[in-house]
């Protein structure tokens, strides 16, 4: 690459913790891209002193960003910034980031709702955003170590409307770092696929306390319902969206280890006052009622687990 690159990993979670540390690994040594990392607390104290431990099955390694911050301030113009923060830090998260966007930087987020570009958009109107979803079973199982424990690990961008250079470069430069991703050119209609996996799988996962597997074998009408539900929100906003799409995502649910759940079950487990329950089911209901649709198992399950978080 004759160009140099500054890429910021902000949230040095499950997603990016795992997508980033592939990066940092990669270009370590690098003269033409720049690994930094956003982290905060015990967690970036970790990565500081001895880099971030990554884990997937029975393989690990230590990836060592160019830098790791808790403040970008110093870091100067970010040429690709991927945000891996929960939905409901996005805003907050945003606000720090003024000091390294400049007129030639990209914002890509990687979080579990359907509208963090939109949102993105309103806070930097001038800059240019892209839309962005992965597929990945990945948490922080400690400071300074990030587990992959799933088998789905794979990573999706792209840009609304018009083509642009950078998106082969940074296609180009992910594929390096052994990051199994795709540059799609209907990135809308992948976005709400993944939708419809994670929003069914958070939203019945966490009503039933259950792990994906326990709700496939015990409660899979339930999880059809909402899987439909979503389908047909995406729909009445003009997604095109696959005729057999419920039954793939359904057939990639079946794919998790049956042990597997959802950040958004984890949190309430946790008894934690901030979730994603807005983003991954609470938009469903809000966003039908505004188009006059009827989402019954979506607005059932949202008003009890409401209730819950609210309790």
């Amino acid at each position: 690459m004759d160009q140099k690159f500054r890429i910021i990993v902000v949230g040095i979670g499950g997603v990016g913790g795992y997508f980033g540390g592939l990066l940092a690994r990669e270009f370590e040594h690098s003269d033409s891209v720049e690994v930094v990392f956003v982290a905060r607390g015990e967690h970036l104290k970790k990565i500081q002193e001895d880099g971030l431990k990554v884990i997937q099955g029975n393989k690990e390694f230590i990836a060592r960003p160019k830098v790791a911050v808790e403040s970008v301030t110093q870091i100067g113009p970010a040429d690709f910034i991927l945000i891996c923060t929960k939905t409901f830090d996005l805003e907050q998260t945003l606000q720090g980031l003024a000091p390294v966007i400049g007129p030639k930087t990209v914002l890509l987020p990687l979080l579990n709702g359907v509208d963090a570009a939109e949102r993105i958009q309103n806070s930097y109107p001038d800059s240019e955003v892209w839309k962005g979803l992965v597929y990945i079973i990945s948490r922080l199982r400690e400071p300074g170590v990030v587990e992959n424990s799933g088998n789905i690990q794979q990573l999706y961008f792209g840009s609304d409307g018009h083509s642009d250079p950078r998106l082969e470069t940074f296609s180009q430069i992910l594929k390096q770092a052994g990051i199994e991703s795709t540059l799609s050119s209907n990135i809308d209609t992948v976005l709400w696929e993944k939708y419809l996996f994670i929003s069914s799988m958070a939203t019945a996962s966490t009503y039933f306390d259950s792990t994906i597997g326990k709700v496939i074998k015990e409660e899979q009408d339930s999880l059809q319902a909402l899987i439909q539900e979503v389908k047909q929100l995406g729909e009445a906003k003009g997604v095109a969206l696959d005729p057999e799409i419920e039954t793939r995502v359904l057939s990639k649910l079946k794919t998790l280890p049956y042990e597997a759940t959802s950040s958004m079950h984890s949190d309430f487990q946790a008894g934690r006052s901030r979730t994603e329950l807005e983003a991954l089911t609470g938009y469903v209901v809000h966003e039908a009622q505004r188009l006059g649709m009827e989402v019954p198992r979506y607005h059932s399950f949202y008003t009890d687990l409401k209730g819950r978080s609210e309790g």
